[in-house]
C-alpha cells in the first residue's frame, strides 16, 4: 500500500476533520449492533479460527476490570493481558475474579503468547495466580511492566518456570502467525501501549487503557505520528477503551496535577498526606516533588507502591525528581509543617495506610488540625461508603481532606488515565476505523462508546458480551458464537494454582 511522507502531528491536529472526507460521508449505515438472537455454543470446545480474525474477549465487557482478550487467526491463538476484577465488599473472604482458566483448554497447545499492554492489575493481576500451572505461554511486556510481574513471580517462587519477553514500546512483534506493532500511548502507569495487529484486510488496532497527554511527568507522549500513520494505513477494527465515552472531559495532564500539589503542599501548617493508587508513578513523582518545593521530607506508606517505585528508579525512570526511599519512621522526630507522606488506600480499603491513619493506628503519624490528605484518585462505583467514612474519620479529627474533583488554585488534584468523548473523537479521526468494537466498561460505557463511534463515521459498530466469539473480515464483523468461559472466584490468601493441570510443553 502507497504510504504517504507522514509530517509530526500534535495533539490539536487530532482533533480535525478527516481531510478527504465528511464526517456525514463515513457515516451510511453505520449503527450496525449485533444482537444475534441465537449464538452457536461452542462449549469449551473452541472454533478453529481460518483465514479471518476472530476475537473472543472473555473479561472486560459488562464491568471494569478482568481484561483478557484472546485473538484467533489461521488455527493459532494470541492472549491480549490477564487481569483480576475485584469482588464486591459484601464478599470479604474472596479477594478476586477471574475467568476459569481450564475453559481455555482446548486452545492452550494453539496458544502462541500472551502480550501485555500495561501494568494495572486489571490487566495483569491473574498473570502470577494463572501462570505457569495453569498457562504457560511465553508472555510479551514492556521494561517496566517485565519487572512487576517478575516481581509477582519471585514472590511466587515461580520465576523459573516461566518465559518472559521484552519489548519497547514501538516495537512490531512476530509471535506464531500475528504481526503486531506496538504503539507508544500515555496512561496513569508507565509504557502503556496499543497494539495494531496487521492483517491483510486492515489493521485490527487493540487500544489498551489510554488518554492523550502531551506533557506527562514521567515517560514519553502519545506517539501521534505512529497513529496517524496506522490511520493511512488503513483501520479495519478497533477495540478501545470505553471507560469515560459517557463523559465530555476537559484535557488535561499530570503537570496540572503538580501545579495543584505545589501551593497545597505551601499552603498546610501541618503535615501533607497525598493517597494515590501504587501502580500511579507519576502520581507518586508529583507529590515527592511538591514535597521537595515546599521544604518537606516525604516517606512512602505501602508495600505495593514501594515495590512499583523501587522499580521505576531502577529502570530511571525516576533519578530526576526522587531521592532513596525513606520509609515511616524517618519521619519522627520532624516538625509536622516538615513532613509528607505518599500512602494507597484512596478506594477505602481497610487494611491500606489511608484508612489506618484515619484510625490512629500506631506507627504512622498521627493526624488532627492543621493537617491535610489530598486523595487524588477518582471513587470507584461501589466504594464511596468506605471512603466516605475515612474522610469523615479524618474530618472529626480537624483533617483538611481534598478529593478527586478538588482545585487548588484551579488546578486539579486528580486527572483520569482514561480518554473522555474528545479523546475518543481524536483517535477515529486519526485511524478513522471501518469497525467499531467498544470495550473496557459496563454497557453503558459500551452503549456511549458505541453511539460516538456512529457519530464519527464507524460503518459498523459490535457491541459484544463477555465470551462472544466476533469474525473480523474485509466483508465485515459479525458474532457468530460463544465459548463457555464462566468466572470464578479466589479466596483472600488462596495461592497460586499449586497442582499443574494444563501446561504447555
Amino acid at each position: 500500500m502507497k504510504q504517504e511522507k507522514l509530517k509530526s502531528i500534535s495533539l490539536d491536529a487530532a482533533f480535525l476533520s478527516a481531510p478527504n472526507e465528511t464526517t456525514e460521508d463515513r457515516k451510511q449505515g453505520a449503527f450496525d449492533v449485533n444482537t444475534a438472537p441465537s449464538l452457536q455454543n461452542f462449549g469449551k470446545v473452541w472454533p478453529v479460527p481460518g483465514d479471518d480474525f476472530l476475537i473472543v474477549p472473555v473479561g472486560g465487557l459488562g464491568r471494569i476490570g478482568m481484561n483478557w482478550t484472546l485473538y484467533g487467526h489461521k488455527g493459532r491463538w494470541l492472549l491480549v493481558d490477564a487481569g483480576i476484577a475485584f469482588a464486591g465488599r459484601d464478599k470479604e473472604d474472596v479477594d478476586c475474579l477471574i475467568p476459569e482458566p481450564e475453559a481455555l483448554s482446548s486452545i492452550l497447545p494453539k496458544l502462541d503468547g500472551l502480550v501485555v499492554t500495561h501494568a494495572h492489575e486489571d490487566h495483569i493481576g491473574a498473570i502470577a495466580k494463572v501462570w505457569p500451572h495453569r498457562i504457560n505461554c511465553p508472555i510479551y511486556a514492556t521494561p517496566y511492566a517485565t519487572r512487576v510481574i517478575e516481581h509477582r513471580f519471585e514472590e511466587a517462587g515461580t520465576i523459573d518456570d516461566v518465559v518472559m519477553y521484552q519489548f519497547t514500546p514501538g516495537d512490531t512483534l512476530t509471535i506464531g502467525e500475528f504481526v503486531i506493532e506496538t504503539v507508544r500511548m500515555t496512561h496513569s502507569v508507565p509504557e502503556p501501549v496499543a497494539l495494531a495487529f496487521k492483517t491483510p484486510d486492515g489493521v485490527i488496532f487493540h487500544s489498551g487503557d489510554w488518554k492523550l497527554d502531551e506533557d506527562p511527568l514521567i515517560g514519553e507522549t502519545t506517539d501521534f505520528d505512529a497513529l496517524m500513520r496506522i490511520g493511512k494505513e488503513g483501520v479495519l477494527a478497533l477495540l478501545c477503551d470505553s471507560t469515560n465515552a459517557h463523559k465530555s472531559l476537559a484535557l488535561t495532564n499530570e503537570r496540572e496535577v503538580l501545579d495543584a500539589f505545589i501551593p497545597a503542599f505551601k499552603n498546610t501548617k501541618g503535615t501533607v498526606v497525598v493517597c494515590c493508587f501504587a501502580s500511579n508513578i507519576a502520581r507518586v513523582s508529583a507529590a515527592a516533588q511538591a514535597a521537595e518545593a515546599s521544604g518537606r521530607h516525604y516517606a512512602l506508606a505501602g508495600r505495593s507502591m514501594r515495590t512499583n517505585v523501587e522499580i521505576a528508579l531502577d529502570l530511571g525512570m525516576l533519578d530526576h525528581v526522587m531521592p532513596p526511599l525513606a520509609e515511616v519512621r524517618h519521619l519522627k522526630g520532624l516538625d509536622r509543617r516538615e513532613k509528607a507522606l505518599i500512602c494507597t488506600g484512596t478506594q477505602g480499603e481497610e487494611r491500606a495506610a489511608l484508612a489506618r491513619l484515619a484510625r490512629g493506628d500506631i506507627g504512622l503519624p498521627l493526624l488532627g488540625r492543621g493537617d491535610a490528605v489530598i486523595i487524588s484518585a477518582r471513587s470507584i462505583p461501589g466504594n464511596e461508603k468506605e471512603i466516605d467514612a475515612i474522610v469523615e474519620q479524618l474530618r472529626y479529627r480537624g483533617v483538611s481532606v481534598l478529593r478527586g474533583g478538588d482545585l487548588v488554585d484551579d488546578k486539579p488534584v486528580h486527572v483520569s488515565g482514561h480518554a473522555g468523548r474528545n479523546e475518543l473523537e481524536a483517535l477515529y479521526n486519526l485511524l478513522e476505523p471501518r469497525i467499531a468494537i467498544p470495550v473496557h466498561g459496563h454497557a453503558m460505557h459500551q452503549e456511549a462508546h458505541a453511539e460516538l463511534a456512529e457519530e464519527m463515521g464507524a460503518e459498523q459498530i459490535v457491541i459484544a458480551e463477555e465470551s462472544n466469539v466476533i469474525s473480523v473480515s474485509r466483508d465485515g464483523a459479525s458474532i457468530i458464537g460463544r465459548v463457555e468461559v464462566p468466572i470464578i472466584e479466589l479466596m483472600v490468601d488462596e495461592p497460586a494454582y499449586a497442582p499443574p493441570m494444563m501446561a504447555m510443553g
